[in-house]
């Protein structure tokens, strides 16, 4: 089953002369240095195979996402079955992708950066897909290209391949910087100046911001950080759930989601949901996977007292991005309420937004039932102050009776 977290960077090219005339792009700042993207840069991953989908020139985002799943539905191996895969390195720069293989450097695929419709990472996947090039000439080589649709539109061969990387977002992000960049040179090469947003604007707007919202003044003030210390009986579980605060956290580490009614944590009376979990008898927390932070918890099963180090947080996380005007590119990405995607160093990051949580408000409109396409649209074209309140997605799941608990 996919993930329901999950993002897709989408880029619409025009190609002219041999030279890529972007549609729409603004100038972001993204998690490597320009310089390092014009040589070229490599991540390491897995390459599961590749598959061939029919699409339209220009398919709505919700189809290109569809598309990407069912590319990974395709290549995926059924559950209990080993998956076939082979070891590479992914080049990445503002001239080309390449596919090499770990072990004898070949080069396995070669796709010039134009010619890339789009990539979308799920969870740890990664989709590149690129559309085939149409021959000029009206050979059977062009009918094979594309094909007539039944409602008369003419359809193209996209090439999926699809792989897998602890790395995915960062890979995704690393090529989305890649276009930025290479409109830049483009654009420098030619001695022009570009009337839309200049990087030095961005740069200037961020420096009139404070970072993480007042995330930096929250976790600074000492009556929000304490130690509380849990007294329990020997076998007896601390009786919480935790999930994680979210990528883009200033202190990424784990929340308090639900505690146990009676149990050890709740009559405590000193830990509230939304707090955050600093350490563990003296074992820090933050930055490690969810399942370590589990599997520490559940390892003080038999222990009578635990000191927790934790920063006192409302449930709801209160975000404010400033955006002076649609030029500005917000720098994340939503899927049905979920933020699922978040450009490192922009103002949606500044602003306090985070990685898997859900969107509850909207400059004071609730947009918890609100179908994911009026979402997008309501972030696509607001200015000013956005305001926003989120919260983890698992743990809304579970306030609203959507996932029953599991305490440690």
């Amino acid at each position: 089953m996919l993930k329901a977290l999950c993002s897709v960077f989408l880029f619409a090219l025009i190609e002219n002369v041999g030279c890529p005339q972007f549609v729409f792009c603004v100038i972001v700042p993204g998690p490597c240095d320009p310089e390092d993207l014009i040589d070229g840069i490599i991540f390491a991953a897995n390459y599961l195979g590749s598959t061939q989908l029919l699409s339209d020139k220009t398919p709505s985002k919700n189809v290109r996402m569809m598309q990407a799943q069912e590319a990974v539905s395709r290549i995926k191996a059924p559950e209990g079955e080993s998956q076939p895969m082979t070891e590479v390195d992914l080049f990445i720069s503002t001239q080309r992708i390449k596919v090499l293989n770990a072990d004898t450097q070949e080069t396995m695929m070669d796709h010039p950066l134009r010619t890339i419709s789009y990539i979308a990472d799920i969870g740890n996947i990664v989709v590149l897909m690129a559309r085939r090039r149409m021959p000029r000439s009206n050979s059977q080589d062009n009918v094979e290209a594309s094909h007539p649709s039944q409602d008369g539109k003419r359809q193209y061969k996209m090439i999926c391949h699809v792989f897998e990387s602890e790395d995915a977002q960062l890979i995704a992000q690393s090529i989305g910087q890649a276009f930025s960049v290479a409109y830049q040179e483009f654009l420098r090469a030619n001695g022009i100046n570009p009337e839309d947003l200049s990087q030095k604007e961005y740069s200037d707007l961020l420096n009139t911001q404070d970072m993480y919202n007042d995330d930096l003044i929250h976790f600074s003030k000492s009556e929000n950080c304490k130690d509380v210390y849990i007294e329990k009986q020997k076998g007896e579980i601390l009786g919480v759930v935790i999930v994680e605060s979210g990528w883009g956290s200033i202190l990424p580490t784990v929340i308090i989601a639900n505690m146990m009614h009676g149990g050890p944590a709740e009559k405590s009376g000193k830990l509230n949901i939304g707090d955050q979990i600093m350490s563990i008898n003296g074992t820090s927390l933050v930055g490690l996977p969810l399942s370590t932070c589990q599997s520490i918890i559940k390892g003080l099963k038999n222990q009578a007292r635990i000191k927790l180090n934790i920063v006192r947080c409302p449930p709801v996380t209160t975000v404010l991005i400033r955006r002076p005007d649609l030029r500005y590119q917000l720098g994340f990405s939503v899927q049905n309420g979920i933020i699922c995607s978040l450009m490192r160093g922009g103002i949606a990051e500044r602003g306090g937004v985070r990685v898997g949580h859900r969107i509850i408000e909207i400059n004071g409109q609730s947009v918890v039932a609100t179908p994911h396409e009026k979402i997008v649209h309501i972030l696509s074209n607001a200015v000013g102050e956005i305001h926003m309140k989120t919260m983890p997605a698992a743990m809304y799941r579970l306030l609203t009776a959507q996932e029953q608990p599991v305490y440690i």
